[in-house]
């Protein structure tokens, strides 16, 4: 228990939730309250002389603690590096296994899912600012050479390499200051994804090996994301080019190989050279939003779908989304917008890239508004959700409090059953209507 000193407990009372006073502290509070300046002095003597014994304790045991797990990790790295020597990493690039330390951050941080949700139209007011759209003309206009190499190489405009550069890194302010050889041992330590941070910790040091980065410059996010446009060692090892011919990939120091290994994802992702990512589209009356197949944009246009401006772009295959549900914009988007996902697999994020790159190139963007007054459920309301819906029939999956493909499927289908929108979108009056049924 973390006790506050009395006078300001007797001010305002202003703890923690679950803090239960001690009796010292109410007796201080009493004695205040009756001008007994003695009393006040001999409570705030016991209560730190409570806090000074519990902190002894406590520290004591956090070291203890502490040592524990140090010693564990220090076990288990010895028998990582046994085995990656089997593997055939080289003592050399073992020797960077040395400074790897256990990060406590990295597990909080791995394991916090904020209980709040952000809706979307949040979410992209910050990564779509005035700011950043401003700051990414400035970026293209400084590399624009560079850029359209990159464009004329692998077919993905430039605005689009710009806009993942600055979604993911500000522009490379900030790609994170963790030591990707400890955050990948961290997690593969910790447990909850041991499998994945293990492979992606090897493919770490393969890269060290190659002679391209050393330890000490292999920085990135406490998830293990590297350098300006954030590859994880796998996907370097697969992905990241040399753009500058020095004969190294340095996505760290390099703005042709930052820019180079961008547009090459993106190109093995199947992104399709002169096509848009999507458009933003106007929906007829009486829409069918149970519609989650890919039709071509004739077919789409049949169905009384029309661009919010200008025509409907050709796509043989394309896909109407609504992130935001029947009152929200529409979107027709093509596989463009699919390869966009393939870096990360959000439809916040690939609409963030794609109106990003769009506002660099002074292009207009999302015409309709967001339903801004609807409270997005928190993740506990989502469960609860989950969990009415598998009640009901409407298979789900696990309630894990997270809005997915199988949840959206179910909302839909007990949307139609109950006469509404089946659009998926799950809103406050919507749980309320499950709560009441």
């Amino acid at each position: 228990m973390r006790y506050i000193h009395v006078q300001q407990a007797c001010r305002s009372m202003l703890i923690g939730a679950t803090l239960v006073l001690p009796l010292t502290l109410l007796s201080a509070c009493a004695s205040s309250n009756t001008g007994s300046s003695l009393g006040t002095a001999d409570a705030n003597a016991q209560v730190q002389t409570n806090t000074s014994n519990e902190a002894t304790q406590q520290t004591a045991q956090h070291t203890q603690n502490d040592t524990n797990s140090e010693k564990s990790f220090q076990e288990w790295l010895a028998n990582f590096r046994r085995d990656a020597a089997s593997e055939g990493i080289s003592s050399q690039a073992l020797s960077a296994l040395d400074n790897v330390r256990y990060i406590e951050r990295i597990v909080e941080l791995d394991r916090h899912q904020p209980e709040f949700v952000r809706p979307i139209w949040d979410y992209l007011d910050g990564a779509v600012s005035r700011t950043r759209i401003a700051n990414g003309k400035a970026r293209l206009a400084e590399h624009r050479q560079t850029a359209l190499e990159m464009q004329q190489r692998y077919g993905v405009p430039a605005e689009i390499i710009v806009a993942i550069w600055g979604i993911e890194s500000d522009y490379g302010r900030n790609f994170g200051n963790f030591s990707t050889l400890s955050a990948f041992a961290t997690l593969a330590y910790d447990g909850r994804r041991a499998n994945f941070a293990r492979t992606e910790l090897l493919a770490a040091l393969r890269i060290i090996d190659s002679g391209e980065i050393t330890a000490d410059e292999m920085i990135g996010s406490w998830a293990g994301a590297m350098g300006h446009t954030q590859f994880i060692p796998s996907s370097f090892e697969s992905f990241a080019k040399d753009g500058d011919g020095d004969g190294r990939r340095d996505i760290w120091g390099s703005i042709p190989d930052v820019m180079a290994s961008t547009a090459n994802y993106l190109a093995e992702a199947g992104w399709q050279a002169g096509e848009p990512w999507g458009v933003e589209v106007t929906l007829p009356a009486g829409f069918d939003f149970t519609q989650t197949d890919r039709r071509s944009s004739s077919e789409w246009a049949n169905q009384g779908i029309k661009a919010v401006q200008g025509n409907l772009p050709h796509f043989d295959s394309a896909r109407v989304i609504v992130p935001a549900g029947a009152q929200g914009p529409a979107f027709m988007v093509g596989p463009n917008f699919n390869a966009i996902l393939r870096y990360n697999n959000a439809t916040s994020y690939a609409l963030a890239v794609a109106t990003l790159s769009d506002a660099i190139m002074d292009r207009p963007g999302i015409q309709q508004s967001w339903p801004r007054d609807q409270v997005p459920l928190t993740r506990a309301q989502v469960r609860e959700l989950q969990e009415a819906l598998n009640a009901r029939g409407y298979s789900v999956g696990a309630a894990d409090g997270i809005m997915g493909p199988n949840t959206r499927h179910g909302l839909r289908a007990f949307q139609r059953a109950q006469g509404l929108v089946p659009d998926g979108f799950a809103t406050q009056s919507l749980l309320e209507s499950i709560r009441g049924r």
